[in-house]
């Protein structure tokens, strides 16, 4: 099962990157109608969301992925920046969390790709 599955993110790593990359943003630029009473609770949830944005990207490890840890590093800080003309908070707290997500999800996927590769020549 656990062979399966990590076979399926491996092969289909651009739509799950591609789907959580639209995730983010809609959840990220929704309007509030009003502001979270207790600021900070967020931060295990950034790290979370965008670690599993890239942790598909470690995985593969295209020609390009340093380019694409740039542009999501990249955005995520423009997506706080946005957040205060539409009901939300932009804070650097938040741009650093997400930055950590990145480097963990990165991280995490080169560990799994190495487990991959063992899967692989073990067949």
């Amino acid at each position: 099962m656990l062979k399966k599955t990590l076979l399926f993110f491996y092969e289909n790593w651009k739509i799950y990157t591609f789907l959580i990359f639209v995730i983010i943003t809609f959840l990220s630029l929704y309007p509030l109608k009003q502001q979270p009473s207790i600021p900070g609770t967020d931060k295990i949830h950034h790290l979370i969301a965008y670690s599993a944005l890239t942790i598909c990207i470690g995985l593969r490890k295209p020609s390009n992925y340093i380019l694409l840890i740039l542009f999501f590093s990249f955005y995520s800080g423009l997506i706080e920046i946005i957040q205060p003309y539409i009901n939300r908070f932009g804070e650097i707290e938040d741009f650093l969390f997400n930055n950590l997500g990145i480097l963990i999800g990165l991280t995490l996927g080169i560990l799994i790709n190495k487990i991959i590769i063992k899967i692989k020549l073990s067949n």
